[in-house]
């Protein structure tokens, strides 16, 4: 089909003269041209053109109205993607085959020997998905490695250094080598040698022997398919986020640490929190409330209780006052009780949830009740929110079908299964559109995201709690552009909450969600024990070695800032697998409980009952960050990590700004740096310094400020007319 591209049809053409060859010529241009008449009704012509740089789409049929591209794209930094090495494919264009049947819309694209494939959303339990069947649907189950997942893309990266992003809310389905198709030579493939499987593991191994992707969109009229180019995996992770919109900039206090209190919680039990950290000298800048501070929250009424918090507005105030911003959770299904329910009522859709109405948030109708509303929450002081439940659970329990059926439909016209694969970034967007429309910054929480939201200062999380698994899946989602957040409360030893708690340190978001912990969990990790006021008996001792994990956070501020504005310029992601920056190590094609973070630090997580793990160092020279051990390149060292430490490695020839710890960031913080010098006497580092709060930056109120180390010294210099001055040198030490 695809050879017909940008051809004119063929029509039959009578021939004057009779000899028999031209008459038959004649029939067989006809035939010809039937048949091309025929892939022109049926949609097939393929249309290629090359949407923004390094990125050719490929259109055929009558795609659908509503795509995540038409809906949350459509604002790339052209600019920046301009800057990209350029790259050919691994193969011709012409080799992607897009089809229209009666089924739907069939893509076939060629996968060579050796090629391995990531991406698909934030996924669990697979990294490399070669030879695996992948469904990448919304749900809140990750249910047996399939593809279901809070966040699911249909697209993938290659390590031969390109991507292929399917521009569908439809559910579909990728067969990444897992299938080979029938062919004439069949019977000669290697394959199809005899074989017998003594064990089930034998018969159903993932062989992984298909040379091809078949990518399944059912009920699909016609399709969109973008192809990325690199040259490297990198480069189409750089060139997707920047397609997307560039990456986001968290404010800087979204960087510091968040605890979520008791989902019960009344104003006293608040301010009782409120001052534990401050009396306790524990750094946190956002105290999360769940679901009691409203009258009604399943579904959600979005009115403060009166009887829980009597004054919520002197609540606030004083919060403020003390350093703190305050998250609400909330869900996006609208209680009978709550003041905007009559005004949605016709731009919701015809199904239910928990008795709650369903926005249509593609209209802007339905965006605008919803966000005016949330607008006067947010002017009382409400920094974020957290966005839960707008996943889908009717797949992974049949009991659980707590959101809405496939079939509903909604006044825009879309139906529930595109909706729900577009809902929770719809969701998103309506809530940030509110501080960007304030010129202020939010770092939102949510349950459920999908293509195009690089740009959006917003994390991810799961009521999933498996910790290897959370490690690959924050892995998985750098893929992506999706920042996601683990989680930690209750734990089954020390070495697990500890192990949890410095996970949650090295990621995009340091939150612990106690919504069902009456204490802190470093106190008591057993919930029934947290719940009566029964500590443990190393509960100061604990306490200590989360203060100085979390301070440690704190120290690293700057830094992770910086990482976001990288982000945000040039689409690295500022959490991302080994793969990405040593693509030549084959060896790290299979490492997803390692990942950087930034240019320069290296995270390996321990995620089992044990003070060790074994660490595998890429190329170059590597420091603990703790003891300042060395260790060299394209090895495994067997490495401790103590409770009050973090499993974090340094390369050699970093310059690494540490912060002061502060209590809190606000836009008067001035971070005290005391840097450190890896392995060499010269090095540099770059900061990105404006407000930390506003979107300023956009307009170009910034300064980049260089660290420069020389002769013993950091020199300090600064670029851009930003009047701000977020960093001081206090001190610096060189360390081999």
């Amino acid at each position: 089909m695809h050879a017909l591209r940008g051809v004119p049809y063929l029509t039959y053409i009578p021939l004057r003269n009779k000899h028999p060859m031209n008459k038959l010529l004649s029939y067989a241009i006809g035939l010809l041209g039937f048949l091309a008449s025929s892939c022109q009704e049926a949609g097939t012509t393929v249309v290629q053109e090359e949407m923004a740089p390094g990125v050719i789409r490929l259109s055929v049929g009558e795609v659908d109205r509503f795509t995540p591209y038409g809906v949350l794209g459509g604002n790339p930094m052209t600019e920046a993607m301009e800057r990209l090495p350029k790259a050919e494919l691994p193969f011709d264009i012409d080799d992607i085959l897009v089809e229209v049947k009666d089924r739907g819309c069939l893509i076939t694209v060629p996968l060579a020997d050796g090629e391995q494939l990531y991406g698909f959303g934030m996924q669990y339990g697979t990294f490399g998905h070669r030879g695996t069947r992948k469904r990448p649907i919304v749900n809140d189950n990750p249910l047996n490695d399939l593809g279901y997942t809070h966040a699911p893309q249909t697209f993938y990266v290659s390590t031969k250094g390109y991507g292929i992003l399917v521009n569908t809310a439809r559910y579909t389905t990728f067969l990444c080598g897992s299938n080979t198709k029938i062919s004439q030579n069949a019977r000669d493939t290697e394959g199809n040698k005899g074989q017998i499987a003594d064990t089930p593991a034998q018969l159903y191994a993932n062989r992984a022997g298909g040379n091809k992707v078949f990518i399944d969109v059912p009920g699909a009229k016609g399709i969109e398919v973008f192809v990325l180019t690199g040259p490297e995996l990198a480069d189409v992770v750089k060139r997707y986020n920047l397609l997307s919109g560039g990456g986001c900039i968290p404010p800087m206090w979204g960087l510091g640490f968040k605890y979520r209190v008791k989902g019960d919680a009344v104003q006293d039990s608040v301010y009782r929190f409120a001052r534990y950290f401050r009396e306790k000298h524990i750094p946190c800048d956002v105290l999360g409330l769940e679901p009691g501070w409203q009258t009604a929250s399943y579904s959600c009424s979005y009115r403060w209780s009166d009887e829980r918090f009597p004054n919520h507005r002197g609540m606030l105030d004083t919060l403020r006052r003390a350093g703190y911003k305050v998250n609400l959770w909330e869900h996006a299904y609208v209680h009978p009780s709550s003041p905007i329910r009559e005004a949605l009522e016709p731009y919701a859709g015809d199904f239910l949830v928990w008795n709650g109405l369903v926005p249509d948030f593609l209209l802007p109708e339905a965006r605008q009740i919803f966000g005016d509303y949330h607008r006067t929450l947010v002017e009382e002081g409400i920094s974020g929110f957290k966005l839960d439940e707008c996943d889908n659970s009717n797949i992974a329990y049949g009991s659980a079908t707590w959101c809405f059926p496939d079939l509903a439909q909604f006044p825009s016209g879309i139906d529930g299964e595109q909706m729900h694969q577009l809902f929770g970034s719809l969701y998103v967007n309506t809530i940030d559109d509110i501080y960007r429309r304030m010129n202020v910054r939010a770092y939102l929480d949510y349950r459920s995201s999908g293509l195009f939201m690089s740009s959006r200062s917003a994390v991810l999380y799961s009521d999933t709690y498996d910790h290897k698994s959370y490690i690959q899946a924050l892995c998985n989602a750098a893929f992506g552009g999706l920042l996601w957040c683990p989680e930690v409360r209750e734990a089954r030893s020390a070495d697990d909450f500890f192990h949890r708690l410095q996970t949650v340190i090295l990621s995009p978001q340091a939150m612990v969600n106690a919504w069902y912990l009456q204490y802190a969990p470093w106190l008591q990790f057993d919930r029934g024990k947290n719940e009566r006021g029964e500590f443990l008996p190393q509960a100061g001792q604990y306490e200590a070695c989360a203060r100085r994990l979390i301070d440690m956070r704190m120290q690293l501020l700057p830094y992770l800032y910086h990482a976001f504005y990288v982000y945000r310029t040039e689409g690295l992601p500022p959490f991302r697998p080994l793969l990405m920056d040593y693509p030549q190590d084959g060896r790290l094609q299979s490492v997803s409980d390692q990942y950087m973070i930034g240019a320069d630090l290296m995270a390996a997580p321990l995620y089992e009952d044990r003070p060790t793990r074994k660490v595998y160092f890429p190329e170059g020279v590597w420091y603990n960050f703790n003891t300042n051990e060395r260790y060299e390149g394209g090895r495994e060292y067997e490495v401790a990590v103590g409770f009050d430490q973090l499993p974090l490695f340094v390369r050699r020839g970093a310059l690494l700004p540490l912060a002061e710890p502060v209590p809190y960031v606000d836009e008067q913080t001035v971070f005290k740096l005391r840097c450190r010098v890896y392995g060499t006497d010269e090095a540099t580092c770059r900061l990105f310094e404006d407000d930390g709060v506003t979107y300023d930056y956009e307009t170009g109120d910034f300064n980049i400020v260089t660290l420069e180390a020389v002769d013993g010294k950091v020199r300090v210099a600064r670029t851009g007319d930003c009047p701000l001055r977020r960093y001081e040198v206090a001190g610096c030490e060189f360390v081999d």
